[in-house]
């Protein structure tokens, strides 16, 4: 059976031939092109095709480095199958530093998406009509948002045995399972029959070396296991399974103020353990804020000052 060609935007990429597309949807309105480079790496054996995928939220940096840094350490170049890899899908929040498209909406909330419709769902119309029909696998990769800080860990949808072995093999120190979100990428691989792995770590405006390699090894282990991966590229064998997480709870601050975090993401609390402290500016009342079960923290704001009613700590309440 011979394998099958890949064509984006007219373009053919054949088995055993390397490519960057410039995906041009929309100008600025200065009619300045914002293309959205796709890189494609095919091998001449037939096999799986995975798409790595980042910056849908145009602050959602560190996923855009994991990405990055897939390409360039070659780990995109595959011994079977098919690579793609898109860095930044919201090059317009990129180029500003915002999580949304300059329609003000929200591109992972507006898939599958319009030919006709919004910018942002113009843009989620193209991604799944150009690119998904091709994809077999695929991980997104995504960060916190407004000074939170994820631990790095898989979300997939629950009762999903083979999403559930896949995040198994990419072992992120947790996996959380989450209803898949109308309108978002998410949802919509999972109706094309596409295995997708939702990748969380760090935060917005920022980069994280732990999280990075987190998400880089986690790549490099689903590609070996998927037999793409060239043996001089091994990945790390993981130094212990997934903490998977049944159910969790935000923890909200019931002052305004001067916030101080106790605790990173990622470490494991005890319920009425102290965990931030929040003050006024003039001495007047500090209240501490204490875990309200046992757990691990996947989530604290960094943020400096908090309002009453912020959501401040993602806390697990049940494991397994």
């Amino acid at each position: 059976m011979p394998i099958k060609d890949i064509t984006i935007q007219g373009e053919t990429i054949l088995p055993g031939q390397s490519r960057t597309i410039n995906l041009e949807i929309a100008r600025l309105h200065t009619m300045t092109k914002l293309k959205i480079p796709v890189v494609i790496e095919r091998s001449r054996i037939d096999g799986p095709v995975v798409l790595f995928s980042a910056g849908i939220h145009g602050d959602e940096i560190n996923g855009v480095e994991i990405v990055r840094q897939i390409i360039v350490r070659k780990i995109n170049k595959p011994k079977t199958g098919t690579i793609i890899c898109i860095p930044v899908v919201n090059i317009f929040g990129f180029v500003n530093q915002k999580r949304e498209f300059p329609d003000g909406r929200d591109l992972n909330r507006v898939f599958p998406g319009s030919k006709s419709g919004s910018l942002a769902s113009r843009f989620a119309w193209h991604i799944l009509t150009e690119i998904m029909p091709y994809v077999d696998y695929c991980v997104d990769f995504h960060a916190g948002g407004a000074a939170r800080f994820n631990a790095p860990q898989i979300r997939v949808e629950p009762d999903n045995k083979k999403l559930k072995e896949l995040s198994d093999v990419f072992n992120a120190p947790f996996t959380l399972f989450s209803k898949n979100i109308a309108g978002s990428f998410r949802n919509s691989c999972g109706k094309l029959g596409v295995s997708m792995l939702l990748f969380e770590g760090g935060k917005s405006l920022d980069l994280n070396n732990d999280v990075t390699q987190e998400g880089v090894q986690g790549a490099k282990r689903l590609l070996q296991h998927l037999g793409m991966l060239s043996i001089r590229k091994n990945a790390k064998a993981p130094e212990r399974p997934p903490i998977y997480i049944q159910d969790s709870t935000w923890v909200r601050a019931r002052h305004s103020g001067m916030f101080q975090n106790r605790i990173n993401a990622g470490q494991f609390v005890n319920k009425g353990d102290v965990i931030a402290v929040i003050t006024d500016p003039f001495g007047k009342f500090e209240q501490k804020v204490k875990a309200p079960n046992s757990g691990y923290i996947i989530n604290s704001n960094d943020a400096p000052i908090v309002y009453q009613g912020d959501a401040i700590f993602h806390i697990t309440q049940k494991l397994g």
